[in-house]
């Protein structure tokens, strides 16, 4: 039976998105089925935009390095360094080289600077965050920064007897940084030192670093600034889930690359909430990472299977997480051409005439009944379509019909 379209759908933007929720959400995740396509990044700049204006959003976070992000979040809080440095330094994969990426910060930066040589008050400035851990393609990031800045923050405000180590011991211990930035360890688990006598060394001592953050925290609040306290909650996750995931690197199993997946998603899980703690939040990152049901993928040493940072979040956050993955219909110049009829792309390509629309997923779960349409196989590499299966579990779905070259 055809399905119409014309009351589930409505052209993107806030007032839809808040039509659609129950409520406000203290996380909203808009979800892209591939990276490196601007036109993705101008439509979740649109939708900030209007969630910070019309509904009192303040946060957005993205799938890059987290210790990164520090380095944007100062320029568009405070005016440090420069746009430039912000958009080199600031981001991982090279995504600072994104003009849509480059709007964004360049944005933030205005409206805070808006009110006047004072700025805005902390409390309504606009804030940046990276979500996913120090991370490549190619390689994971050293531990040490991050031991660091937690060793040297607790030693300002504490007895120096109560510290697990000296900053001496904590300095020596993981070596030279290529050890652990070692590009041949992501696929041969021989080449990592994630389980050397010293990395184990320093996952103890990474939780007893961070088991004294957690039993000082009276002490610290009175202390320290909240800003840095902050930070400092940061370095002690960043640093707990590195040395977890040079650990994993390390495994021989034929589970490796499911440890792998599924603790990079809890570093990013991590993040989120605690991101969350201080305000809403507007979350931006691959479909994959933030969708409710189980991810996977096929890699070459097989089927991998894990929980991504949606899911972890959405358990610990209810209806207080809601997740709007995007789907696409043409990409010109990728050569894509329109989805099957067949296909839930297909049926939403057909019906919409609107360039951004966002459907109601589970009304048309419910109208397309069981089975689901047909997955749209992938038409280019990177491209991850939706799977029909998933529409229940989504609290929206957003059609990009036409996407053109940056």
């Amino acid at each position: 039976m055809p399905i119409d379209l014309k009351d589930m759908a409505a052209p993107l933007d806030a007032a839809a998105v808040s039509r659609l929720l129950p409520h406000r959400p203290r996380l909203v995740a808009l979800g892209e089925p591939t990276h490196g396509e601007d036109a993705l990044l101008h439509l979740r700049n649109a939708l900030f935009r209007q969630l910070v204006e019309e509904h009192g959003y303040r946060t957005i976070a993205l799938e890059t390095d987290c210790l990164a992000g520090l380095l944007v979040d100062a320029y568009v809080t405070s005016g440090t360094g420069t746009l430039d440095a912000a958009l080199e330094h600031g981001f991982s994969h090279g995504w600072g080289a994104s003009a849509a990426n480059r709007d964004l910060v360049r944005w933030m930066r205005a409206y805070n600077a808006r009110a006047g040589e004072e700025g805005r008050a902390a409390t309504d400035r606009l804030r940046f965050a990276g979500f996913d851990g120090p991370l490549e393609i190619t390689h994971a990031a050293s531990p040490r920064p991050s031991l660091t800045a937690l060793h040297a923050h607790l030693a300002a405000y504490l007895d120096p007897a109560l510290l697990p180590c000296t900053a001496e011991e904590l300095d020596s211990l993981p070596g030279e940084d290529d050890r652990w930035t070692e590009p041949a360890a992501m696929t041969d688990p021989a080449r990592s030192c994630g389980r050397s006598a010293e990395a184990v060394r320093l996952r103890l001592l990474a939780d007893d670093l961070t088991a004294l953050l957690d039993q000082q925290e009276p002490h610290l609040r009175a202390a320290a600034p909240p800003a840095e306290r902050e930070t400092v909650r940061l370095h002690a996750r960043t640093a707990t889930g590195l040395l977890r995931y040079h650990h994993a690197m390390a495994d021989p199993s034929p589970a490796r690359m499911s440890r792998l997946c599924a603790q990079r998603d809890l570093m990013m899980a991590e993040n989120l909430l605690a991101l969350t703690a201080r305000g809403p939040v507007l979350a931006h990152a691959q479909n994959a990472h933030l969708q409710r049901p189980k991810s996977s993928m096929r890699m070459w040493q097989g089927p991998v299977e894990w929980w991504s940072a949606g899911a972890l979040v959405s358990a610990r956050l209810g209806e207080e997480y809601a997740f709007l993955a995007t789907a696409l219909g043409t990409v010109g110049h990728q050569g894509v051409p329109a989805p099957p009829p067949d296909t839930l792309e297909g049926l939403l390509y057909a019906q919409l005439p609107e360039d951004r629309h966002l459907v109601d997923a589970r009304r048309l779960a419910a109208a397309l009944g069981d089975p689901p349409p047909a997955p749209r196989t992938s038409p280019w590499f990177g491209y991850a379509p939706l799977d029909p299966a998933h529409l229940p579990h989504l609290d929206g779905l957003v059609l990009l019909k036409d996407v053109p070259e940056s």
